[in-house]
């Protein structure tokens, strides 16, 4: 019995068609036996996609990274214990991390921490100045209590809404202290 072969440009049309014609492509520019290593942008931006993907990751969290080689070190601070093993199984999944050091510290559960947090929330997205920020499933402003002090960390578009936030924060009754290690997006 006879096989026929497919002419090349078909099967290009067919893989296309297919959805499968750039992972052919890419198949066929690897040498054979050579092991893939991501790149170091590459591991950034899987560990960062996955940080921000994770389920209880919210406003009062700040999840921050370093990548060095394969090794991936988080830090940052949680309100919720279970977030920081979560981030540590979430990022030793990610291809080619060998090594997660998790330096995340779980903020002590506290009434009153919780209090502060809804109350600086409060004051800073519903004013008009701010509410902008409040528009992403995760605000780019993070607001961290530790033992009644705060701390606003993440980004913003200017230095007026820098400040803003600081008064607005500074306002809240309870909060013993408030630090301001926002940083003002670069433009262009």
């Amino acid at each position: 019995m006879k096989t026929k072969r497919m002419p090349a440009s078909l099967l290009a049309l067919a893989l296309a068609l297919t959805g499968a014609l750039p992972f052919a492509v890419w198949a066929r520019s690897i040498p054979e036996g050579e092991p893939q290593t991501p790149s170091l942008e590459y591991l950034q931006g899987q560990v960062r996609h996955q940080l921000v993907m994770l389920p209880y990751y919210s406003v009062f969290d700040n999840l921050e990274y370093k990548v060095d080689g394969y090794t991936v070190e988080l830090f940052g601070q949680v309100a919720r214990p279970t977030l920081k093993s979560d981030a540590e199984n979430v990022v030793k999944r990610i291809e080619g991390v060998q090594k997660v050091v998790n330096n995340i510290e779980v903020l002590p559960l506290s009434p009153n921490d919780d209090r502060i947090r809804l109350a600086v929330y409060r004051a800073l997205f519903r004013s008009a100045q701010l509410d902008r920020y409040a528009l992403r499933p995760v605000p780019s402003i993070h607001i961290i209590v530790k033992n009644g002090n705060v701390t606003l960390k993440g980004v913003v578009a200017n230095e007026m809404d820098k400040n803003i936030a600081f008064l607005k924060a500074n306002g809240v009754f309870g909060a013993f202290s408030v630090t301001n290690d926002l940083r003002v997006e670069k433009n262009g």
